[in-house]
């Protein structure tokens, strides 16, 4: 078999680098996201091909079992998770590679202790990211799962606690350079580790269930920092541009997140969403806020035939249901009826940064009636008829009006502008944000509750018989 130099390498290792580059463009829009999904499968085949013709690198049947299983594994989670699983899949993939450059980190320490001090910076720094990405996922994947309120823990003296594990890894960091002896040095590796495993339970742990879109974006920027480090502790190229490239483009999205909710990054880093004190908000009492007014479907439909504008709020409800393919067939309906129908999307609607667009593109949804909230939000005035399906937070006047709300200052949907607003939901239960919303009591809303999949489907049979 022909075995590749480290010099050699480098031309694989490019060429995969260029195809993650290209993957990241063609991600950025929903016209060529399948595109971009190709360039990164060819660039990640080229650089795990390369990486095994690495020359005296030894192929045993534990390396090519672990591949051949783990991929296996892959495959059939990817095959099988449903699209409202897919945030939490994300948040568990990043605790692997988190807890892999745990791994390599201490593996590469104890293979050469003597190797110097770049190594030891290299080493400490790896370690250290991909123990929080590892916790701080599994944190957020149990809280995407359901498995864990979604309410921040707020302990009394949080920014205390974070800063004493931070001086404490940088103080154990300190001691391990300067050690003399390996096994003293393991020690405060082993410390420091479980030290920085604690914060990042701690740090997601003080995230609420709104901002859980823009923590799973910044967990994959750490899980690829965590990967770069690896690439600097194993001399591969690779992986120290991928790890970048998924680091920056993870840091950014988690910016143009915050630029979006009106948020600070380190407000959702180091705390509660839009808190100071150690408790956790309360959500207001429905009952204080006035009565509901429900609509049944037959109103629903006589509504929708009787608009010449609609716009469609999708939101994680419609992602439980499994509702968007009936939402597109209802998107068909009104059209052929000459009614002007788009989807207005927030960008953290749903559980992951996308999530709503991936949702609509599966379901058949034509790329170009689907809007960015900056670009549909002007029009709502001019709106006839809003289905808000599933979604709350998001559609929330509170943001605008009520400055003792958690989400005050957060930019929202103003579907409360157009003509009637109608709401799909199960109860009258508050969303994610644990906040409730006035939008439920305005005169011109209206509530349609059940199932929203069940709920769209009988709307969908009445508009064809009308």
């Amino acid at each position: 078999m022909t075995e590749l130099s480290a010099n050699q390498l480098a031309v694989p290792y490019l060429i995969a680098g260029v195809l993650f580059i290209m993957s990241l463009g063609g991600l950025s829009t929903q016209e060529t996201a399948r595109r971009g999904n190709v360039y990164g499968i060819i660039g990640m085949v080229i650089a795990i091909g390369a990486t095994f013709l690495t020359k005296g690198l030894q192929l045993n049947i534990e390396l090519v079992g672990g591949v051949a299983i783990g991929g296996a594994i892959g495959a059939v989670l990817a095959a099988r998770v449903v699209m409202t699983g897919m945030p939490q899949l994300v948040a568990i993939l990043h605790s692997f590679v988190g807890l892999a450059a745990v791994l390599v980190g201490i593996s590469t320490y104890m293979t050469s202790p003597d190797a110097g001090i770049k190594q030891d910076i290299e080493v400490w720094i790896g370690v250290a990211i991909g123990a929080i990405t590892f916790t701080g996922s599994v944190i957020a994947w149990a809280k995407l799962r359901g498995s864990m309120s979604g309410t921040p823990l707020l302990l009394p003296g949080r920014h205390f606690i974070n800063l004493l594990m931070l001086a404490a890894t940088v103080y154990l960091g300190v001691l391990f350079v300067n050690a003399t002896d390996t096994s003293e040095a393991l020690m405060y590796l082993y410390i420091m580790t479980a030290i920085t495993c604690v914060m990042g339970i701690h740090l997601v742990m003080a995230i609420g269930g709104a901002d859980m879109p823009v923590v799973v974006s910044l967990l994959n920027s750490y899980s690829g920092w965590a990967a770069a480090a690896s690439g600097f502790m194993l001399n591969n190229n690779a992986l120290i541009i991928t790890g970048a490239l998924v680091g920056s483009s993870g840091a950014i999205l988690s910016y143009i997140m915050c630029e979006a909710m009106n948020r600070s990054i380190w407000n959702v880093v180091f705390g509660g969403f839009g808190t100071d004190s150690g408790d956790a908000p309360a959500p207001a009492a429905a009952g204080e806020q006035g009565e509901v007014t429900e609509i049944d479907v037959t109103g629903c439909a006589n509504e929708l035939l009787a608009a010449k504008r609609v716009i469609i709020v999708p939101g994680y409800g419609m992602a439980v249901a499994r509702a968007q393919h009936m939402v597109n067939d209802l998107t068909r309906i009104l059209r052929a009826k000459d009614i002007d129908v788009r989807y207005a999307i927030h960008p953290v609607a749903g559980r992951l940064p996308g999530h709503m667009n991936v949702l609509l593109a599966e379901a058949g949804v034509p790329y170009d009636i689907v809007l960015e909230m900056e670009e549909i939000n002007d029009d709502f005035p001019t709106t006839d008829v809003v289905l808000v399906i599933g979604a709350n937070d998001i559609v929330n006047p509170g943001a605008q009006t009520d400055t003792s709300s958690p989400i005050y200052g957060m930019p929202v949907l103003e579907a409360w502008k157009s003509g009637m607003v109608v709401i799909f939901k199960r109860g009258m239960g508050a969303g994610y944000a644990g906040v409730a919303n006035p939008l439920f009591f305005h005169d011109n809303s209206r509530m349609l509750f059940g199932n929203a999949g069940d709920t769209i489907a009988q709307l969908v049979s009445n508009l064809r018989e009308g």
